[in-house]
């Protein structure tokens, strides 16, 4: 009995060194909707006797009730997971799978095909390090297969399987599958795939998948499982670079000191010295900690906390590197963007970026162009749509440490998020630093804000009207100043039809411009503010997301928001200039509370209702509010 037992044993422990010593390949199923994506994962998990019998149970009972398959077994369901899925019969989310052969290991992400989904697509490839194509052999490239192919190599894909699916269906025709074979590699010429294995198969009935079929006498080369099995995968530039973005600072205790993170490239060992990125110090590794104990040496994708020998300034949003190799440290950069949102990417807008391990605000300063999906060719672009790719230039509030997509795929990545609705918007990869981000330096001035301040017996303060037109901003902005200049107070009003006569007369009334719009004018009441002056700001300023902008611009409590609450009909009925008119009379394009939105403010400082009152009694109170707030003492 004892020697059965430690015989069992010895092939448990056999089993499981065999099972760690398999490479583990991790790829991903993308392509255009109904070209057999989930169908060819379940037929792969079916072939290769991964299914648990209770699995295909399930599986068996499911295609009766869900099924697309006739009497047969439908294998999408065994991957589409979701019952919105089962019922639409299409895949929504990212759904993953691991399965294990005897020469490899797999995780597999099936890519939703649809287009509004894109953005998971793109979620699935950023981790992948091959990609399947499926097409359907009747229907050739579509555009989400291009738009998949394409996405794959942006996200630093370079091994492509082609798999030309329901072969079936054209009689296992060699001449359909060469003129596929032969459209992709037209398509995909400039992509920088490093290899591209065509296959032809039929996942409804296995063909090809697992084993090479008879169907096929004119196909030489190997199934979908073989080519999987013998892919060669190259790993990416990375590694001499060591980087260690910081996610967290753990203080156990008043005596340790730790940087929690993730090893994003390179390897480390104890004594080494490391740089501080966004400081530029250094300092040795004193230890390098895991929940099992100390390390000697850290690798490339471990989890590990680093105690440095000296007490230096690092937090979460730093990243430690090799001295000899740093990161880039910029706040403006060249990058490439998906865009995922159903409203369009408006270039100076403020998005939330985060990184691997830092949140900042940014903005597209400058969107170079667009590129055309279908033909893969540059486009002049303002704006871009869902699911559009475009290059651009971004700005940032504060330096990031980061390399470029191409050297590390962990540290060049980025999402943006919208700041309001916390939906995440778009994805990025880094290209390159601008170079004017380490030219230009903030110049120190001995005369400060506050002296300035002082000189003058006020505190600057930013008041920012916003209303429709024909509120009423105007006219209370300006006896506001007529009040506050008969109290010896130093003002200035910005106003938007004077400003537009000037600094922003090369502006429109798009959206995109009407952001620049404001943005502009935040530069200039930050100055104004810097000059220790009371700024009144009487500007329309209709998206909650650029006055929020400039909200965040300012210091606390030196920024105060005024909505001069008037109803559209109001607006109307008053119309001073006769742009109402014109507007309802399709006269003027893109115009606010008529053909443009007007979002309200939410937690406005100061509300006005101008309906039935005098604009001097409005301006007192907003005097009185300053004067009860310190701010005229």
């Amino acid at each position: 009995m004892g020697e059965l037992e430690t015989t069992h044993d010895s092939k448990i422990s056999e089993f499981l060194i065999e099972q760690e010593d398999k490479s583990i390949l991790r790829f991903l199923t993308c392509g255009s909707v109904d070209d057999g994506k989930s169908t060819l994962i379940g037929r792969l998990l079916y072939d290769t006797q991964l299914l648990y019998e209770d699995q295909l149970a399930t599986l068996t009972r499911d295609s009766k009730i869900y099924g697309t398959a006739g009497d047969d077994i439908d294998f999408a369901l065994l991957v589409d997971g979701l019952e919105a899925e089962r019922e639409q019969g299409i895949t929504i989310d990212v759904a993953y799978r691991f399965f294990s052969t005897q020469k490899r290991k797999f995780i597999v992400a099936d890519a939703p095909g649809h287009e509004e989904y894109t953005r998971n697509m793109a979620t699935g490839a950023s981790t992948a390090d091959l990609a399947i194509v499926l097409l359907d052999v009747r229907h050739g490239l579509r555009t989400q297969t291009k738009r998949h192919s394409y996405i794959a190599s942006l996200l630093g894909i370079k091994n492509i399987i082609l798999a030309v699916n329901k072969l079936d269906l054209v009689g296992f025709e060699e001449s359909q599958f060469r003129r596929i074979t032969e459209d992709f590699s037209q398509y995909t010429r400039e992509f920088g795939f490093s290899s591209v294995q065509a296959i032809p198969i039929s996942a409804r009935y296995g063909d090809n998948v697992v084993t090479l079929s008879d169907q096929t006498t004119w196909y030489e080369g190997p199934s979908l499982l073989q080519a999987l099995e013998a892919a060669h995968i190259v790993e990416a530039p990375v590694a001499a670079a060591f980087r260690f973005p910081v996610q967290y600072v753990c203080r156990s205790n008043a005596d340790f000191r730790g940087l929690a993170g993730q090893v994003a490239g390179g390897k480390i060992r104890r004594g080494e010295t490391v740089l501080v990125a966004k400081s530029g110090e250094t300092s040795r590794i004193k230890d390098i900690v895991t929940k099992d104990g100390s390390l000697s040496e850290a690798f490339c994708g471990q989890a590990i906390t680093i105690v440095l020998a000296d007490e230096l300034d690092v937090s979460r949003g730093d990243m430690l590197s090799s001295p000899e190799e740093p990161p880039c440290v910029a706040d403006q950069f060249q990058a490439k963007i998906i865009w995922f949102d159903s409203a369009p990417l408006i270039p100076n807008r403020s998005y939330t970026m985060k990184t691997e391990n830092d949140t900042v605000t940014a903005s597209i300063t400058h969107l170079k162009y667009g590129i055309d999906i279908n033909t893969y060719t540059r486009r002049p672009a303002r704006s871009l749509a869902r699911n559009e790719v475009g290059i651009c230039n971004l700005a940032t509030q504060s330096m990031l440490a980061f390399d470029p997509y191409k050297e590390n795929r962990s540290t060049g990545n980025f999402i943006l998020i919208d700041r309001h609705s916390n939906a995440t918007v778009g994805a990025g990869m880094i290209d390159f630093a601008l170079r004017r981000s380490s030219n230009v330096k903030w110049q120190l001035l001995e005369v400060t804000k506050v002296a300035r301040a002082r000189l003058m017996g006020q505190q600057p303060v930013v008041m920012w009207f916003t209303g429709l037109s024909g509120s009423g901003k105007s006219t209370i902005a300006n006896s506001l100043e007529k009040l506050l200049h008969a109290h010896g107070r130093h003002t200035i009003v910005l106003d938007g039809d004077n400003i537009r006569h000037g600094l922003c007369r090369d502006l429109g009334f798009t959206d995109g411009d009407r952001v620049e719009n404001i943005r502009r004018v935040t530069e200039v009441s930050k100055l104004m503010s810097e000059a220790g002056l009371i700024t009144i700001v009487s500007f329309i300023s209709p998206f909650r997301s650029e006055r929020q902008f400039a909200r965040e611009s300012f210091d606390a409590g030196e920024f105060i928001e005024i909505y001069i609450d008037t109803p559209i009909e109001e607006c109307i009925r008053r119309d001073p200039k006769g742009l109402y008119k014109r507007a309802l009379a399709d006269e003027i394009p893109n115009f606010t509370g008529v053909s443009s939105v007007y979002e309200e403010p939410l937690d406005a400082e100061i509300r006005l209702s101008t309906k039935d009152q005098n604009p001097d009694v409005l301006s007192r109170q907003v005097f009185d509010y300053l004067q009860s707030k310190g701010y005229l003492k």
